[in-house]
């Protein structure tokens, strides 16, 4: 089942882009008023539409983008519990070096 409350986008460059052109266009719309006039508040709803509407709400997607995947909420029986995922473990060599494992 899928959560219906999550702001995350499927990648963190994709969200950081939609931040970028959401608060480019909302904070351009005010500067451009001296320049273009009342026109460039036009840019507004675009920077609404990249943000999904609510800038409050991009940036909890934000955290939940970059947690993706490290955290897993589970609820049984009406009460939800916050851990951390498994994380691969580093493999020490022979000589000294660590390395992590990846998964596909």
């Amino acid at each position: 089942m899928t959560d219906e409350r999550t702001f995350a986008s499927s990648s963190l460059p994709r969200h950081l882009m939609r931040g970028a052109v959401g608060f480019g266009a909302l904070i351009g719309s005010v500067l451009l008023i001296p320049v273009a006039g009342l026109g460039s508040l036009l840019l507004a709803p675009v920077g609404l539409l990249a943000l999904r509407g609510c800038p409050a709400c991009w940036a909890i997607g934000l955290i939940q983008t970059i947690s993706m995947g490290r955290l897993r909420r589970s609820c049984v029986d009406g009460r939800c519990e916050l851990t951390t995922a498994d994380r691969p473990r580093a493999h020490q060599h022979e000589d000294g070096r660590h390395s992590e494992s990846v998964g596909a």
